[in-house]
């Protein structure tokens, strides 16, 4: 086969690869991000007033920063498995290690993940809360996820 048509090939597949990836998310969007689901609660749904709307300014300016970090960590915690995977070609103790850290890390997001979402709602009317209590059971128990 020349080279030329070999390229004019690829390009052909890699253009109806784009367009089915683009058609399949069109026609089959991924499900809701919970947090993305929570925070349309939270905005759009709940009706705060100034003060309550001021205060969830300062939790989410705070939370996006520990967050950062803790992505932050967590990335580098996967660097280190990544290092011990090529390392030990197996489930040697340096793997184990590394996935230890990793879990740690991840736990404890979940924790100050849960901790941010009391204190969201802390700020809340015994109304707001109802209504965020069961976006937030929802988010956990959705399972079209």
């Amino acid at each position: 086969m020349k080279p030329r048509l070999i390229v004019l090939l690829a390009l052909v597949a890699f253009t109806a690869a784009l367009i089915g990836a683009f058609v399949g998310r069109q026609l089959f969007p991924g499900p809701p991000v919970a947090g993305v689901e929570l925070h349309e609660v939270l905005h759009r749904k709940l009706d705060l007033d100034d003060a309550q709307r001021a205060h969830l300014e300062i939790l989410e300016q705070s939370f996006a920063v520990r967050r950062k970090a803790l992505e932050l960590e967590l990335r580098a915690d996967n660097a280190r498995l990544a290092a011990a995977i090529e390392l030990e070609h197996g489930n040697g103790p340096q793997v184990e290690a590394a996935v230890d850290q990793s879990h740690r890390a991840m736990g404890q997001l979940q924790k100050e993940t849960l901790g941010h979402i009391f204190a969201m709602r802390q700020i809340l009317r015994p109304d707001q809360a109802k209504t965020f209590d069961r976006a937030v059971v929802h988010a956990l128990t959705d399972d079209t996820r």
